[in-house]
């Protein structure tokens, strides 16, 4: 049981500094648009995601990722919504556990260029963890071209 609750306690934490405004980070995040751009499986080949969006506290997001001809859904409630500055939501997907959430930070270095530090708690395993880990640095890469 011990080794369960370890597991569930793994966390990940990626940083980025994106060429852009943190106003035009932020919202990109709230935008069923810009997320269907970004939030997209590792090889952009398989096309956009299809992505739906309430962006209040509360509201929910579902983002379906296309993959070699098999769909993977992603849902959450956003948590927290602070505008320029924070987002929180529940992650929802078959790699992670029911009540993992992510927490996005924007931190403004000057006008043009915005630092963002995304992390996430709750993993099946460390495995699963580390994929993330890749996972999400392909999203901000994505990002970063999708915003510029």
């Amino acid at each position: 049981m011990q080794r369960m609750k370890d597991m569930s306690e793994l966390e990940l934490t990626v940083n980025r500094k994106i060429a852009a405004p943190r106003e035009k980070v932020f919202a990109a995040w709230l935008s069923a648009e810009m997320l269907a751009k970004f939030m997209q499986t590792p090889t952009d080949s398989n096309g956009p995601s299809r992505v739906s969006v309430d962006a209040v506290k509360g509201g929910r997001f579902s983002i379906v990722m296309l993959a070699n001809d098999r769909e993977i859904p992603h849902t959450g409630t956003f948590l927290e919504i602070d505008p320029y500055s924070r987002l929180s939501f529940t992650w929802e997907s078959p790699y992670s556990l029911e009540d993992s959430i992510v927490t996005i930070d924007l931190a403004a270095i000057d006008a043009n260029t915005t630092e963002i530090t995304l992390r996430q708690v709750k993993f099946q395993s460390d495995e699963a963890r580390l994929a993330h880990i890749g996972g999400w640095n392909a999203v901000l890469n994505k990002l970063e071209e999708a915003i510029a």
